[in-house]
């Protein structure tokens, strides 16, 4: 869908997500009554418009009630360190039963994965997959990955247009993905297709044109195909190979997983493993574009790459938030938070609190500790997918700037309608040769 429609789309909805009917995206921030800041409204995000509403509350509200007409009520934690405060006591605040905001149905019970899980079976679940990613198994798989970038970039159109989302960002990851599952590899765009249809929010699945039904149905499609990997993963030899499929086959805490807990590890495999990185691998080069001074930096000092993957990774923040559940009554930024409540914790938020992050709002490439950041979470729960997500864009800034002098974002890109995957669809560019 092009920008354009997406506008007339937003134009015409007049904001349902909200509270009192306003149009969150159209008003200034400061114009809108603070009980009434509604910062689950997926428009925010498709228009950027979002910053203004979180600065706001950092500044007058930092753990912020919310009633939301659509989702229901929820604490919005916006400020770094009460996100880590939080992240630090999952005994206090849950994973479980979900991460996402929104209640699943309840005739879908599909478990998100360990992210959304506690305590040892968390830990154990989360371990058995982590050889896959390990240090060990990235230094085996690095030739690879840069073998595929080379073969991407190679293949560009000159002297065109193109989107950089399909071309790059979605083939890169796809092919990781691919190879982390040991998929099939000309079925390989499956996965993208699969991780798209269950990360999508409900504005989003009606542009892919589905429903609900349709997402369970995708859902189960995907479960009887790794099912049948699964079964013959399990036939061979433990320890033969490193993928997450044999990794769960194979491992104590994840051979005799229930069908649709194994789904949903699944889900979170597919979806960390795709929509986080190619969205950041998009984002990377809109941030370079907005920031003329910052390519120069990098075209006149390429080892400043590495700490400019952690900025790129901060300043997009691919995944807004994150939920927990209160298991307690308790207090968190002087707000009184019962037992069963849901908290949203803002990354998007806390990686712009210039209260922790000097210069917050600027995009700086050689930004010291640029690695401090919250799109991988913190504590227990911080992404064991993180080094493979950095050594994609590593590797695919080192290649790209040996080969072009500039991509140049010749077009709007095109957002996501989702408070939660911070995405691109579409990233119209041209490429400048050395």
């Amino acid at each position: 869908m092009s920008q354009a429609a997406i506008e007339d789309q937003l134009d015409a909805s007049q904001s349902e997500n909200t509270n009192e009917g306003i149009r969150q995206s159209a008003v200034d921030p400061a114009s809108v009554p603070l009980e009434e800041i509604d910062v689950a409204d997926g428009e925010l995000y498709a228009t950027q418009t979002h910053l203004g509403y979180f600065e706001r509350l950092r500044r007058e509200d930092p753990v912020h009630f919310c009633d939301s007409k659509r989702i229901g009520p929820f604490w919005s934690v916006t400020r770094f360190d009460d996100i880590v405060y939080v992240e630090k006591n999952p005994e206090i605040f849950s994973s479980e039963p979900t991460i996402f905001l929104e209640d699943p149905p309840e005739d879908f019970p599909v478990s998100p994965g360990f992210i959304a899980m506690d305590g040892a079976k968390h830990i154990a679940q989360r371990n058995t997959v982590r050889p896959a990613v390990a240090p060990r198994n990235l230094k085996r798989l690095e030739p690879i990955i840069r073998e595929r970038v080379n073969q991407i970039l190679d293949g560009l159109p000159q002297g065109e247009t193109f989107d950089w989302v399909d071309r790059v960002s979605i083939e890169l990851t796809t092919g990781m993905l691919a190879t982390l599952f040991d998929f099939p590899w000309e079925d390989r765009r499956k996965l993208t297709f699969w991780s798209d249809v269950a990360a999508a929010s409900p504005e989003q699945l009606a542009d892919m044109g589905m429903n609900e039904d349709d997402r369970r149905a995708t859902g189960y499609e995907w479960l009887e195909a790794f099912t049948r990997l699964h079964k013959e993963r399990a036939e061979r030899p433990a320890g033969e190979s490193l993928d997450f499929i044999s990794l769960m086959a194979h491992g104590e805490a994840t051979k005799d997983m229930p069908p649709l807990e194994y789904m949903g590890n699944l889900g979170l495999l597919i979806v960390g493993g795709n929509d986080t990185t190619r969205n950041s691998i998009s984002g990377g080069v809109v941030a370079l574009n907005e920031n003329p001074a910052e390519y120069e930096k990098l075209r006149n000092d390429r080892s400043l790459i590495p700490n400019m993957v952690s900025e790129i990774i901060r300043w997009q923040t691919p995944l807004a938030h994150m939920r927990r559940t209160a298991t307690r009554d308790t207090e968190l930024g002087g707000k009184s938070i019962k037992k069963g409540d849901r908290l949203a914790l803002w990354y998007v938020s806390g990686n712009r609190d210039e209260s922790v992050i000097e210069r917050a709002n600027e995009f700086l490439i050689d930004r010291p500790n640029a690695n401090k950041h919250l799109s991988f979470g913190w504590g227990v729960h911080y992404c064991v997918g993180s080094r493979v997500a950095e050594m994609q864009l590593r590797i695919l800034w080192e290649e790209t700037m040996e080969r072009f002098r500039k991509v140049e974002v010749v077009g709007t890109p095109v957002r996501g309608h989702s408070n939660f995957v911070m995405g691109f669809s579409e990233l119209p560019v041209r490429l400048h040769p050395w």
